[in-house]
């Protein structure tokens, strides 16, 4: 398969001279972001707002440089994401817009509108055929962003409990789902807990939506309610004490090639357009109500026309990155047990797994993971 282009560019800057949104600006114009017909056009710019209390969320700075461009070219950019699966402070088109702006993204501060992708109560998606889907046949897409003409992705690449990292495929194939898209993606296996190792705190109990977790108050132990247990794993990433494994090893490589086809149902078929920043890689993702010291250095802003190429670079650009004293991943690293995945994603979360995704997205034909690095 031929080489993708990816474009890059570092977060150094020269004093008194452009900023970082200038430099983002410079980086996707060289990409060729002008290549695409925008003039009238509604342009979805797909990014994630962040959980209230987390703050590793791309800053609201990069969103307005990339409708800016959009602007400048004749589009109209509207940013966008859907409802969350899970509790917490954007299940609902209300809280979602109250914590984008709590987050501090406004249409005056992004210059553009900001809608939420699948309405209101996460209901309003359209089923998208997936051209070569094997898990998917039809996604359940956010109706707002298959309306758009023009697709663009605006990533925070980070570390993810589950997926290994958090990078472009993941916020549009997950992003993109409505709830009952997020549902078909998460449901493909449950968690155990083993009662040895929980320690009752329920803070997993805390990030269940399904009432998929029962407490049993004489023993103070964590069970899980197997008829109503989506597989989301947000349990997982909540659990501090290793309590929690799923009993379906094949769970996180379903979901890693479930979310590959949800991402080629939505590029599917019109202009699309990818960008995705490696800073504050925190260990886990921005939909956590916190965030952890980062386990890597910044590194620097990524753009590509192929989604795949996009994540296959940035994630050699990680694991060519030494890790941050004292973070998640060095801490594991300390450890008298430690064994060495030489892969500092599943260093950090031994339990995550990246790969299967990406092998599968060029499976089924999303993109490239051969590419040309080209400095800015």
């Amino acid at each position: 398969m031929e080489k993708s282009n990816v474009y890059f560019t570092d977060f150094h800057t020269v004093a008194f001279g452009d900023g970082l949104p200038a430099k983002l600006k410079k980086l996707i114009k060289a990409a060729g972001i002008g290549n695409i017909d925008m003039d009238g056009k509604f342009v979805a710019i797909k990014m994630h707002f962040g959980e209230l209390g987390n703050l590793s969320f791309l800053r609201p700075n990069y969103a307005k440089a990339v409708a800016d461009v959009v602007s400048e070219l004749g589009g109209q950019p509207f940013l966008t994401d859907c409802n969350t699966l899970y509790p917490g402070s954007r299940k609902n088109a209300l809280e979602h817009l109250r914590c984008a702006w709590e987050n501090g993204f406004t249409p005056l501060t992004v210059g553009c509108p900001i809608l939420i992708g699948d309405g209101l109560k996460g209901t309003d998606d359209i089923e998208v055929p997936v051209n070569g889907g094997e898990y998917i046949k039809s996604a359940k897409i956010g109706h707002a962003i298959m309306d758009a003409d023009v697709f663009i992705s605006l990533t925070h690449f980070k570390g993810h409990e589950a997926t290994g990292f958090g990078g472009t495929i993941k916020n549009i194939g997950m992003g993109c789902g409505s709830r009952a898209g997020k549902a078909a993606q998460h449901n493909s296996g449950i968690p155990h807990i083993d009662e040895e190792l929980c320690r009752g705190c329920r803070r997993c109990f805390r990030e269940c939506a399904n009432d998929g977790l029962e407490f049993d108050a004489a023993t103070k132990k964590m069970h899980v309610n197997q008829d109503n247990c989506m597989g989301c794993g947000r349990c997982l990433g909540a659990c501090n004490f290793d309590a929690i494994s799923f009993t379906d090893s094949s769970a996180v490589y379903q979901l890693n090639c479930k979310m590959a086809e949800y991402t080629k149902a939505v590029v599917d078929g019109r202009p699309n357009f990818h960008i995705s920043l490696v800073m504050d890689v925190s260990p886990n993702c921005d939909c956590h109500g916190e965030n952890d010291v980062p386990i890597l250095p910044n590194i620097g802003m990524f753009a590509s026309f192929d989604p795949l190429a996009l994540d296959q670079a940035c994630a050699d650009a990680c694991l060519a990155a030494s890790p941050m004293p004292d973070s998640q991943l060095a801490r594991n690293m300390e450890q008298p047990d430690f064994v060495d995945h030489h892969d500092h994603f599943r260093n950090s979360t031994p339990e995550s797994e990246w790969q299967s995704c990406l092998s599968h997205a060029e499976k089924i034909g999303l993109g490239s993971r051969q590419y040309n690095l080209i400095r800015i």
